[in-house]
């Protein structure tokens, strides 16, 4: 029976793809870094419908797991692991970065490059690839990491500034990782810092005395 991998990123822009036996069936993107939330659940039901595949049929989510932005990032990975369960699909988290590295190498397995999607704070996140295995899968050297643009050694590599990861590359790799049995992530997101926003320690002083908290 053939795997249909319903592939989902929001690391960067939004991202969905529909992949089975290494065709991609049907998908929607756009690089928009503001909307994730309203527009992920209608661009999986269109990616489903155009496809004609039922929730049912999925028999794998591949879930970008970042580097991203708090915010956004989660949102990708709540609507993923959401679906798996709903549908019985089996979930594989994913680093994001990969999926970019693979459309490059894919053409050309025997180069370097140099990935990095936008980290805010003036900051990138980044990882380096040496070329792809004899599976197809990208050999990441190094990272994810967070740097300052140009703080990094790209010489000898290509590099690519992606504003969005590509769902239809995330999908295909999830393809080759499960062909190769390989292993994913933990179900973890790649932050790689601390949100901008913090929990709350509790009510303050002065609303604890106005309940007649305080002890």
């Amino acid at each position: 029976m053939s795997n249909v991998i319903l592939a989902i990123d929001t690391s960067a822009g939004t991202s969905i793809a529909l992949v089975k036996d290494g065709t991609v069936l049907s998908s929607r993107s756009t690089p928009d870094t503001m909307r994730h939330a309203e527009i992920i659940g209608s661009f999986i039901n269109e990616v489903l419908t155009d496809a004609g595949v039922t929730s049912s049929n999925v028999t794998h989510v591949a879930a970008g797991m970042g580097p991203g932005p708090f915010t956004g990032l989660r949102v990708g990975i709540a609507a993923a692991d959401a679906f798996a369960f709903g549908s019985g699909a089996i979930l594989l988290p994913m680093n994001s970065h990969d999926a970019i590295a693979l459309e490059f190498l894919d053409a050309d397995p025997g180069n370097n490059v140099v990935v990095t999607t936008d980290a805010r704070r003036k900051e990138e996140y980044v990882s380096f690839y040496n070329g792809l295995d004899e599976h197809g899968c990208p050999i990441r050297a190094h990272g994810p990491a967070i740097q300052k643009p140009g703080e990094f050694d790209a010489t000898e590599s290509a590099y690519v500034q992606a504003t969005e990861v590509p769902a239809t590359w995330l999908g295909v790799l999830a393809e080759r990782m499960l062909d190769a049995g390989r292993s994913f992530l933990p179900f973890e997101a790649l932050y790689l810092r601390s949100p901008d926003v913090t929990m709350s320690n509790g009510p303050k002083r002065v609303v604890q005395e106005m309940r007649g908290d305080k002890k």
